[in-house]
């Protein structure tokens, strides 16, 4: 049994912001796989998956960004995980926006959220670092990470959470570099499927008939794509 968290804050007004990309994350994997409904328990909401004949424990503390470690270490107490087997997705300032990296232990980097967690366990678990880039100085970094994402950016974080859904089962496995090879290919392949999109869009013809593919029902990336609008 694995235990994967998403870091965020609760609420709508907070939903959409960079600082809860760790939310959006396991909604997708938990969305993608069929999970059962998200419940209210261990100061957060939970949800679980079966993969592989695993049972998966998805957790999205409800405690606010700098308490997350209470919501954490209650579910692996009452399951009995230990760090080795906690995986946590949260946002990343030294990283490119989008750009995914893997981490085992380590210090904290000023993340309340994570700075949390290794109060109440350690520094030895598991960790996705998700970029949002840096805002450039220092004092608005709080106002950038409780910022939406810019609406030109909102095609590429849906494609990214498809993504990372689709590599998710390598990452259970521990396959770390299939799993981050796996999003950046699919991530360049969507985009180039995106663009393509967009050009027959602009160019539409206005014939129903020549523009059938221009106006098929949305697809699973599309409606993804829309929910963080």
């Amino acid at each position: 049994m694995k235990l994967f968290v998403g870091l965020g804050n609760p609420g709508e007004n907070y939903s959409k912001n960079r600082h809860n990309i760790g939310f959006m994350i396991v909604d997708a994997i938990v969305n993608h796989y069929g999970g059962s409904a998200w419940k209210k328990k261990f100061q957060g909401l939970a949800s679980e998956i079966i993969l592989d004949k695993e049972k998966i424990i998805f957790l999205k503390p409800s405690t606010f960004m700098n308490l997350s470690g209470q919501a954490v270490s209650e579910a692996s107490r009452f399951y009995k995980i230990q760090p080795s087997e906690i995986c946590v997705f949260h946002d990343e300032l030294d990283l490119p926006f989008l750009k995914l990296k893997t981490k085992i232990g380590g210090g904290h980097a000023g993340h309340n959220g994570l700075r949390s967690i290794q109060q109440h366990l350690g520094p030895d678990y598991f960790r996705v670092r998700v970029g949002i880039g840096h805002p450039g100085e220092k004092s608005q970094v709080a106002s950038y990470v409780l910022n939406n994402f810019p609406k030109n950016s909102e095609a590429d974080l849906g494609i990214l959470l498809q993504s990372v859904s689709e590599g998710f089962p390598e990452l259970i496995k521990g396959k770390q570099e299939n799993f981050l090879n796996i999003i950046n290919r699919n991530r360049h392949s969507k985009i180039k499927l995106s663009d393509t999109k967009k050009v027959a869009t602009n160019h539409s013809s206005g014939n129903p008939v020549l523009d059938k593919n221009v106006d098929k029902k949305k697809s699973a990336l599309e409606r993804l794509i829309e929910k963080f609008r």
